[in-house]
């Protein structure tokens, strides 16, 4: 296997996960989506991940209705999550003396 095969699988599938998260975003805009199986995958796989900011990040209220910000937050603890990850493979795989 490709020395850097490894690291480029898990940014891919990390890079992967970061476009799941949008769809679900776009999808909020959009309700009649999530009745559709697309909709439901896309739900399941980010529902997990998004509930934990929504449990301590309350909505906003405006007026009649909410902004939920806690998936802006959700995003940048993914930015720093991703770039953690990575660095600790890589930082692995020298180490071990696959790079």
């Amino acid at each position: 296997m490709n020395r850097l095969a490894i690291l480029d699988i898990v940014a891919l599938l990390f890079r992967l996960y970061w476009y799941i998260l949008i769809a679900r975003i776009i999808m909020s805009w959009v309700p009649s989506l999530y009745h559709t199986k697309f909709g439901e995958t896309v739900y399941n796989l980010t529902e997990p991940y998004l509930s934990m900011f929504r449990g301590f990040i309350p909505p906003i209220s405006l007026g009649g209705g909410y902004l939920d910000v806690s998936p802006i937050i959700a995003f940048l603890a993914y930015h720093f999550i991703q770039v953690g990850a990575l660095s600790i493979i890589r930082w692995i795989l020298i180490t071990i003396g696959f790079m």
